[in-house]
């Protein structure tokens, strides 16, 4: 069985070569055959120097450079176009995921499982990262149907017909969680140690983790639109209601005038409705224009190492 290891890289000159060096022990001590794929993405350091000294090191390392920033997700979707393993491992470049414990997913992929996602008892992130974490682990739940007792992580491993299926999706907004629930139900936890980061902060801020999380519940799940048209029906049965109330009272007590500030607060709710409503629909609407357009997932500068000379050669 061959193992094929990808590696999004941001902001990673220090901490890579050690991510790189204990893949390389660890699997030495697994005797499995493996490769390494490290996507740049579009690093503003010298992550890429490391990349390219690291490949002319090693055979088995192919480094990808990315044209600009396109996302974790996908960088993570080049890097499963290149590999040729059995199986994938996806982690990260800052050391956090403990490539010494790949050993514990493998193991449950022979069981049987498709997909195996690392669990953490206790996870080193900041309090801002957690609390991502637990938003992104509700949206996935509610949205994407994902079991509440399956926790997602960005350490995982797949089969290889998973990973065929992934990509299959061409379109611009990856989201690999979404991708993996769509392929198998097949899916497990293993718990492993998560370490604290020894260097840098978390490239993730508050504006990518909120395009991360509308893009998996626009991407991937049409609950949002059946959700706006449920608000819909409440706004519009609780005006009818309103109004039958108002008519009633007037009739009722006709001394009582006419609240305006009543009736523009109704209009002012009815109207933000519709607006959040149109929105969100014209955000579908723009997806669809983006993907007819063919906007590309990502776009490679370069490609370094054994594998890429043989492919052009």
């Amino acid at each position: 069985m061959k193992v094929s290891f990808v590696i999004p890289c941001y902001r990673s000159e220090n901490t890579l070569e050690a991510v790189v060096d204990e893949i390389k022990s660890t699997m030495a001590e697994l005797k499995k055959e493996y490769e390494i794929i490290l996507v740049n993405d579009s690093s503003p350091d010298n992550t890429f120097e490391v990349i390219k000294r690291l490949a002319a090191e090693n055979d088995n390392i192919l480094g990808i450079d990315l044209a600009k920033n396109f996302g974790q997700h996908c960088a993570l979707m080049a890097g499963m176009r290149h590999s040729e393993g059995d199986v994938v491992v996806c982690l990260d470049d800052d050391g956090q995921t403990p490539a010494n414990e790949v050993g514990k997913l493998l193991d449950r992929l022979e069981e049987g499982y498709d997909v195996c996602y690392a669990s953490y008892g206790k996870k080193q992130h900041s309090g801002f990262r957690n609390f991502g974490s637990k938003v992104n682990e509700l949206m996935t739940r509610i949205m994407l149907g994902k079991p509440k007792e399956l926790k997602v992580s960005s350490y995982f491993a797949a089969k290889r017909f998973v990973v065929e299926d992934m990509l299959r999706y061409e379109q611009s907004y990856a989201y690999v969680i979404g991708l993996v629930l769509r392929a198998t139900k097949n899916v497990c936890n293993v718990e492993v140690n998560h370490r604290a980061r020894t260097e840098g902060t978390s490239g993730y801020t508050l504006g990518k983790l909120f395009s991360l999380w509308f893009n998996g519940f626009t991407a991937f799940s049409i609950k949002p639109l059946r959700m706006a048209t449920g608000i819909g029906c409440f706004c519009a049965c609780s005006g009818f209601l309103y109004g039958i109330y108002t008519i009633i009272k007037k009739l009722v007590l006709v001394d009582v005038q006419a609240g305006f500030s009543a009736l523009m607060s109704v209009l002012v709710f009815i109207g933000g409705m519709i607006m959040l409503m149109l929105g969100l629909i014209g955000e579908y609407i723009g997806r669809i224009y983006i993907c007819m357009n063919n906007s590309p997932q990502y776009v490679i500068r370069e490609k370094v190492g054994k594998k890429s000379s043989d492919n052009n050669g």
